[in-house]
């Protein structure tokens, strides 16, 4: 036997792995993280900085610094995407306006920026100014006529063309990551998986660029969802800079929480629904502090956006609007109806879109991402441009599709047969007949519905950066103020009739078109993503529309009750199950008599389970079995023939400790015993060095009998976020799940495939 001396002479050496050393505690590209791990970890940081604060002065001043670097980290992700937002709305109205037109005094000047700074501008005439000329102009000295309309299309399209070929060009080429909206992987990264990249500084560039180049070719799409990754990115970005997020990743996603509601804040100009957004739709780990962080993050990026000021309004959003008129109870059955109108375009969105995106992997057609682009954006052009609601860009529709139609408006929608006789203030403008210009825009908006519902299913999911949040509010909206129009004129041809009666004197402004479109804009945003509580506060932020908060509620209610009656997926789901990503949504319902013995592997026939001894394995042997298998870790038992448990070995971080110990410790060899207990095991006199890895077993798996029912199993999963749970007998060992098996298996029962579900 070896001497008790050669045994303790060679201890320190033995022991090394006491000392942490490199890329222990990280993880593998496409798997989950150990959520009870990190947060252990990160409690023995705290205890540890804790214990030194009281040693000297300087410790005391790291823990305070420790302390207050969460709040650093969110002041510069707020700072961060605030800027990129300004930048992005600036550019994306510049760029919109040169498809039309060009400034002579300065090229960067948008169009209302170029006539603001005309001194020759007048009232009636705002939007024409010397300064701002149209491509014919500029290139035939004409402005009207067939030949001027042809060269003003045909540069249109070349430039929406040109838009779209360069941003899906530097997508494929410089970050595959950046095209898509982005929330699904965002969602599926906040659930504890690792998408090495996802969120890089090439990823943050690229977003950023095509961002402003998809949004501003005409594509149905929007900045909005691109918004939160971006601002994820920066959380990523800001977070490495910081040991304490950096090398823990439970404490990291805490922050791309935070980094979420600020993309929102940014996106729509609204801080408390930013922070209600993350909670609600994002995150899958939300501890009060989070909250706290997330609401100073989103505040600092709502004040830089602000600061910047891109649409020259001192508002953070583009359509906001003021109405004078309050709702009437007898108009809930038209919300309700925008409602059910929203639930059944988002089922029909949802399924359309998963369809067409499925058939984009499966068949030739994921082949050709830039000719898929370039054939979309030139049908999108083709059509969009002969119709005014479909040129003009999605956010300036919306805008003009919410407002109300005040003395000054010269849109289209607001062409009414005015009584001469009328003297009443300009806010109260009673309700009239519709002129020739409300016809006409009411049968251009239901071609635009039209296109708009069909194009958005092909656009969305292309190798392009692609929101869905204004698309969406845009269909609602067209189909919001047809039913508002179409209810002002039966309120105003027959006042008379009972429902009328009570609250619709001749006269009097009963009716507003522009809140009919601001709901049915939340009806399909809702029916869409299935967002509830933060969709209705973001909508009232969007808009100032405070007052409107119950018919806002109602469709939002109304279309998720409906939606969900169709399927229970919103599009990010969907998208996640597409893409067979590891979520287990807190959402779902698990309602199936099964055991956690119908589920464990190994399953009769199938080979036993791949498992450790604590202390009669060489190095060699774990070699093999790591070579042999693809598993992510290893049950440590006393010996094969008991199968007691000890614990729980991940693969990584053995192969990491194999590999530092051949470097670092003399006399490790491939016969080298391995051995996981406190003490080494007694080896005849001329062994060579055992090796002691006590320090990366995981001591306490968590584990569950094999009558364990799975609803607590998978209840147990989504509330701790684990890995893997070990299922035991009277302490032996009988078998694994994985989160893998889980998911799986809810699939088999819900009756769809169970191999649709891909990464560990």
């Amino acid at each position: 036997m070896v001497s008790s001396g050669a045994m303790s002479a060679s201890g320190n050496l033995m022991d090394f792995l006491d000392e942490p050393f490199p890329d222990v505690g990280t993880y593998e590209d496409f798997h989950t993280i150990d959520w009870l791990r990190e947060k252990s970890r990160d409690t023995d940081r705290h205890r540890k900085i804790t214990s030194k604060s009281k040693e000297s002065i300087w410790e005391f001043i790291k823990s305070l610094l420790d302390a207050w670097s969460g709040w650093v980290v969110m002041l510069l992700i707020g700072l961060l995407a605030g800027t990129l937002a300004g930048v992005i709305d600036l550019a994306v109205d510049w760029m919109t306006d040169l498809k039309e037109g060009v400034c002579l005094s300065a090229f960067w000047y948008s169009h209302e920026q170029c006539c603001w700074t005309s001194n020759e501008t007048t009232f009636e005439d705002r939007d024409k100014c010397p300064l701002w000329q149209k491509w014919s102009e500029l290139l035939l000295s004409q402005s009207e006529g067939a030949s001027a309309y042809i060269l003003n299309y045909l540069m249109y399209i070349l430039w929406a063309l040109l838009f779209a070929f360069l941003a899906v060009s530097l997508v494929r080429v410089f970050a595959p990551y950046a095209c898509g909206s982005g929330i699904p992987e965002i969602k599926t990264i906040l659930s504890g998986f690792i998408i090495r990249g996802y969120l890089g500084k090439w990823t943050l560039l690229i977003k950023t660029v095509t961002l402003v180049l998809v949004v501003s070719s005409g594509l149905s799409l929007g900045k909005e969802g691109p918004l939160v990754h971006v601002a994820c990115c920066c959380g990523n970005f800001f977070s490495s800079l910081f040991s304490k997020y950096s090398k823990n990743e439970g404490k990291r996603r805490e922050v791309l929480s935070a980094a979420a509601a600020a993309g929102v804040s940014v996106a729509f100009g609204a801080p408390i629904g930013g922070v209600l957004f993350s909670l609600e739709e994002v995150s899958y780990y939300f501890p009060l502090k989070t909250l706290w962080r997330s609401f100073f993050a989103a505040l600092v990026a709502a004040f830089t956006l602000r600061s910047i000021n891109p649409f020259g309004n001192s508002r953070l959003v583009l359509f906001y609007v003021e109405y004078h008129t309050p709702w009437y109870m007898a108009e809930l059955f038209p919300f309700i109806l925008l409602g059910v109108f929203g639930g059944l375009w988002g089922t029909l969105f949802t399924r359309c879109n998963i369809a067409w995106c499925r058939r984009r992997k499966t068949t030739r057609l994921g082949k050709y991402p830039v000719l898929e682009v370039i054939v979309v954006t030139a049908i999108t052009a083709i059509i969009a441009y002969p119709n005014p609601y479909t040129r003009q860009s999605t956010s300036e529709l919306i805008s003009e599709l919410f407002n109300d139609c005040g003395a000054l408006e010269s849109s289209q929608l607001c062409d009414y047969i005015n009584d001469p006789n009328m003297t009443r203030p300009v806010d109260d403008i009673p309700d009239r007949p519709a002129g020739v210009g409300v016809y006409t825009a009411m049968w251009q908006l239901a071609l635009a519905l039209i296109f708009k519902i069909v194009i958005t299913i092909f656009t969305f999911g292309m190798k392009i950066p692609s929101g869905l949040f204004i698309p969406s509010m845009a269909v609602g909206a067209m189909a919001g103020r047809m039913v508002g129009i179409g209810v002002e004129q039966l309120a105003y041809h027959h006042h008379d009739w009972i429902i009328f009666r009570n609250w619709c004197r001749p006269g009097a402004d009963c009716v507003t078109p522009g809140l009919y479109a601001m709901v049915g804009a939340a009806a399909c945003l809702g029916g869409v993503t299935r967002m509830t509580v933060s969709l209705v506060v973001i909508m009232f932020e969007l808009t100032g529309g405070l007052e409107y908060i119950v018919p806002l509620m109602a469709a939002a209610v109304t279309s998720k009750w409906v939606a969900d009656a169709f399927g229970k997926e919103g599009i990010y789901e969907a998208h996640i199950h597409l893409n067979g990503y590891p979520f287990l949504d807190v959402k779902d319902e698990f309602t199936h008599r099964t055991l956690a013995t119908d589920v464990m592997r190994p399953r009769r026939g199938e080979p036993p389970l791949s498992v450790l001894t604590q202390d009669s394995m060489t190095v060699e042997d774990v070699e093999t079995l790591i070579k042999e298998t693809d598993y992510n870790g290893f049950p440590v038992v006393v010996s094969r023939d008991s199968e007691r448990l000890i614990g729980f070995a991940q693969r990584r971080e053995l192969i990491l400790a194999i590999k530092n110990a051949r470097q670092r410790q003399e006399g490790i060899v491939s016969n080298s015993i391995m051995y996981f207990t406190e003490e080494p095991p007694e080896l005849p006199a001329n062994s060579p060095h055992p090796l002691k890895l006590r320090r990366i077993l995981n001591l306490s798996p968590f584990t569950v009998t094999d009558h364990t029912p799975m609803e607590t199993v998978v209840d147990i999963f989504r509330k701790l976020g684990l890995r893997q749970c070990l299922v035991t007998r009277s302490g032996r060992l009988l078998g694994i799940i994985t989160k893998k098996d889980v998911l799986r298996h809810m699939a088999q029962m819900a009756n769809q495939d169970p191999e649709s579900i891909m990464f560990n």
